[in-house]
């Protein structure tokens, strides 16, 4: 299988080289990444400068844009045969409920849903991981069941990993995103040069988190895998959206 890898921690992130050393021998790899850190990148576009690709001593591609600039660069013009799917990750840390809109990560998996397999966005539930070889077992798992029983295409499989042994996951369950409260405060601070500065401040704490969300399957210590689509649309909006706008 030609599976395109990439992430938004950057080339030569830990994550992405255990994606790599657990794949390479069974599958027809081509990595292309971010040349640096672009987390929270969200599925931004470099629009306004030209990209530029170099290549690693490794033969991994890093380019000088986003996580979704690597993945569309990759599909429509650096790679000879189009890939059967798009792998990202492994991440630094877990994408859980509200995570998805912002993540990098997951942008670079969406990028790849209109392939001839979901896309997956793999994240490690922890922002010091040591067990990234866990989560690289869990993709090897992942891929024998697509490969057996096909999902539709534009499906994009949102994984997060407990940072434990593989040996001690207590399975695997399909989950829906939880949802996280507002973000805490932006942080003020003053540069050097006497100017004032801010820091985008944490994340907000779970919200709904309760069973059957992914944050619930961390928290089990199961593999959490989401499914998720790109139609943003409310359906359940629609009829009184339309009555509101036909109102006099």
């Amino acid at each position: 299988m030609r599976i395109l890898l990439s992430n938004d921690d950057g080339y030569l992130a830990p994550g992405l080289r255990a994606l790599y050393e657990a794949l390479k021998d069974t599958e027809e790899l081509t990595i292309v990444a971010p040349d640096r850190d672009h987390s929270g990148a969200s599925n931004s576009l470099t629009l306004q400068k030209p990209l530029s690709v170099r290549t690693s001593a490794d033969g991994f591609y890093y380019v000088d844009g986003t996580p979704t600039d690597c993945v569309h660069l990759a599909i429509t013009g650096l790679m000879e045969k189009e890939p059967d799917m798009v792998i990202a990750g492994i991440n630094n840390g877990a994408n859980l409920g509200d995570d998805v809109i912002y993540s990098g990560t997951v942008a670079a998996a969406t990028e790849g849903r209109f392939l001839g397999l979901p896309a997956m966005a793999v994240s490690m539930a922890s922002n010091d991981p040591q067990f990234y070889d866990t989560a690289a077992q869990v993709v090897r798992d992942l891929l024998v069941r697509i490969k057996e029983h096909t999902l539709p295409a534009d499906t994009i499989l949102n994984i997060n990993v407990p940072d434990i042994p593989y040996e001690d996951l207590r399975g695997m369950q399909a989950t829906r995103l939880g949802k996280r409260h507002k973000s805490e405060s932006v942080i003020r601070q003053q540069s050097p040069y006497g100017q004032e500065i801010f820091w985008v401040g944490p994340a907000g704490q779970e919200q709904d988190a309760g069973p059957g969300t992914d944050f619930h399957a961390i928290k089990k210590h199961y593999v959490s895998v989401s499914p998720l689509e790109i139609d943003l649309t409310r359906y359940t909006a629609l009829e009184k959206v339309s009555s509101w706008l036909d109102s006099k």
